[in-house]
């Protein structure tokens, strides 16, 4: 099933204008449930009740307040949001080029990808190398879903990226805070150096495994075939321990792990190396059979 555009507008760049068409990028893969009423397994019902009325409220019967007091509010309606100064709804501004290292991940928000127009592909592919040579991504501002958000327009390969970002006051962290005050050993930093160098691999993103939705996957088919559940097996212990022995004891580990992968990258590399050969000793003999037919 092609994937349905959410936004539909242009991508203005200084005086060039791109049509465009805005997709989201990811999936949510959780797994979801319903409410059951615990006694009948009924599906529960969700429904909107006014105390004050003492009765079931109808959706058009519903307005929107402003809370500026306790039980006070302030009535806002569709017509005052319609005249709220948004900008143009159909058009990614960008106002400005910067290094996409100067961006904190902290202030990404959710990710789009972007796709052009049929008829606008070579100012698309303009934008895009000139951006790649430059090495810089693009802040813009967009309207979406009645709100003015700041974006970063980024490429991933080939891909035009769009992420949405927040704003300074929506970001709870609070910069410039120094590192803990701790006293730590030479011998402490040296070790925790070297199990990092140890751990220390390329991203490889298509190795990671959502655990946790496998397990509950699993839960749900096993009741499903009425077998019994499987427990998960205990929590690492919170204890605090000697630092130094954690230390040694994950360089261990680490290298042990790391042994254990080389052996059955080893006999991959074997099996794959022994299969070429009995299927080139099959093609041989079927050669050599066929050439002797012939002959015959």
């Amino acid at each position: 099933m092609a994937a349905r555009a959410i936004w539909t507008g242009v991508i203005t760049f200084g005086m060039v204008s791109i049509p465009v068409k805005l997709y989201s990028a990811t999936e949510n893969k959780d797994i979801s449930f319903n409410q059951l009423h615990r006694d009948c397994k009924g599906r529960i019902k969700q429904q909107t009740f006014c105390p004050t009325c003492d009765r079931k409220i109808e959706y058009d019967e519903i307005e929107k307040g402003y809370e500026y007091g306790k039980d006070q509010y302030v009535v806002i309606t569709k017509e005052d949001l319609e005249k709220l100064p948004v900008p143009n709804k159909n058009v990614v501004e960008v106002t400005s080029f910067i290094r996409q290292d100067e961006i904190d991940p902290i202030y990404y928000d959710k990710n789009y990808y972007i796709e052009p127009d049929p008829a606008a592909k070579k100012p698309f592919a303009l934008f895009l190398k000139a951006m790649k040579e430059k090495d810089v991504v693009a802040v813009a501002s967009i309207a979406l879903r009645s709100k003015q958000r700041l974006c970063a327009l980024r490429l991933l390969d080939g891909t035009l990226m769009l992420n949405t970002l927040l704003y300074p006051d929506e970001i709870r962290v609070q910069r410039g805070t120094p590192l803990p005050d701790v006293q730590l050993s030479d011998k402490e930093m040296a070790m925790a150096n070297s199990l990092i160098d140890l751990m220390t691999s390329d991203f490889e993103p298509e190795q990671l495994k959502d655990s946790y939705r496998e397990a509950l996957l699993t839960t749900i088919e096993a009741k499903l075939e009425g077998k019994e559940v499987v427990e998960a097996p205990a929590a690492p212990s919170s204890n605090v321990v000697d630092l130094m022995d954690a230390l040694k004891a994950s360089m261990e580990a680490m290298k042990a792990q790391k042994e254990a992968a080389k052996q059955t990258a080893a006999a991959s590399k074997s099996d794959k190396a022994e299969k070429a050969s009995k299927e080139a000793a099959t093609a041989g003999a079927a050669k050599t059979s066929k050439k002797k037919a012939a002959a015959g």
